[in-house]
């Protein structure tokens, strides 16, 4: 039976996709560079083939991909090499179109967007991105979406805004969490009283596997909105009064980001993106709902709580 594949698994949003085929026991192949980190996060999962691989090398690509129907793409790179973006897309295109894979579920940003132009942004808002990182998440979506064009392979994008969750430590909030769960001060990247958006990380593996197994889907991108709009304070001030905690916070603007970033390279990359703080992108998913239907978004209480939880817990 050919399989789901997972291709750059060991993340957040990979454990979400395999919690739900696991819930359905549906066997799927987990995809990295780095088998202990798969092992960690699979191994004790019987449902999990494990493979490793090299982009680099398209006979590893290839075998990563030979078998597989559907390709959920969720391939990471470093946060000041993005123009790797669209050279690993078109590396893993090109082995995943030799085995005959039929579909790509690319699981992307609000990058691509650039500076939003609405209150709310949909699909058809321009994507005009003035950032570097924004030009090579949209040059990453057209090498899939030119593949899919052509008739090579059929190609979707589901668009994410910012996320946490349990266990999620790459987020804005990990340390709003961290301090909340175990004393101190949580850095912050402000400002944080402006309207944002963040996705419960459990929500989006449903999400991801009913959008790829609609055939109407294809050829183009979709918007997964959060639970609607909140600021980051407010989202402090929740879990530090869950956690019976007077909120703590340190906040960097963007003059503070530009000086730690002397000194810390990936600090010295957020500075590009600062935008989306003073301007964030809201996603409009009506496009999505109407696709799929009504889709679950967990309220931010009970969200912020499970994750609050979570922290608590491996704090011990």
């Amino acid at each position: 039976m050919r399989k789901m594949a997972l291709f750059g698994a060991a993340g957040a949003i990979g454990s979400s996709i395999a919690d739900v085929l696991r819930a359905k026991e549906i066997a799927y192949r987990v995809v990295g560079r780095n088998r202990d980190q798969l092992e960690k996060f699979f191994g004790s999962d019987p449902l999990a083939e494990i493979v490793t691989w090299n982009p680099d090398d398209p006979e590893s690509v290839r075998v990563a991909a030979r078998g597989v129907d559907t390709l959920i793409y969720l391939i990471g790179v470093p946060y000041n090499h993005f123009e790797l973006h669209p050279l690993v897309m078109q590396k893993t295109l090109d082995g995943a179109i030799a085995e005959g894979v039929k579909r790509v579920v690319l699981i992307g940003t609000v990058y691509p967007y650039g500076l939003p132009t609405t209150a709310t942004v949909t699909e058809e808002h321009p994507r005009k991105p003035q950032t570097f990182k924004g030009q090579m998440r949209k040059a990453q979506e057209e090498v899939l979406l030119k593949a899919h064009a052509e008739g090579k392979i059929q190609g979707t994008i589901l668009r994410l805004p910012d996320f946490y969750g349990p266990g999620v430590e790459k987020s804005f909030l990990h340390l709003v969490f961290k301090a909340a769960a175990q004393g101190g001060t949580a850095d912050m990247v402000g400002p944080i009283d402006t309207p944002h958006e963040f996705i419960f990380v459990p929500d989006v593996g449903p999400v991801v596997l009913q959008l790829a197994a609609k055939p109407e889907a294809y050829g183009r991108w979709w918007n997964f909105a959060g639970a609607g709009a909140i600021t980051q304070r407010e989202i402090a001030t929740q879990v530090f009064a869950m956690a019976g905690r007077k909120p703590k916070l340190r906040v960097a603007g963007k003059t503070m980001l530009q000086l730690i970033g002397l000194f810390n390279p990936f600090m010295r990359e957020l500075v590009e993106m600062h935008y989306l703080q003073t301007t964030p992108v809201l996603l409009d998913d009506h496009a999505l709902i109407g696709l799929l239907g009504q889709v679950h978004k967990t309220p931010y209480a009970e969200g912020l709580r499970l994750t609050l939880n979570a922290y608590q817990n491996a704090a011990g």
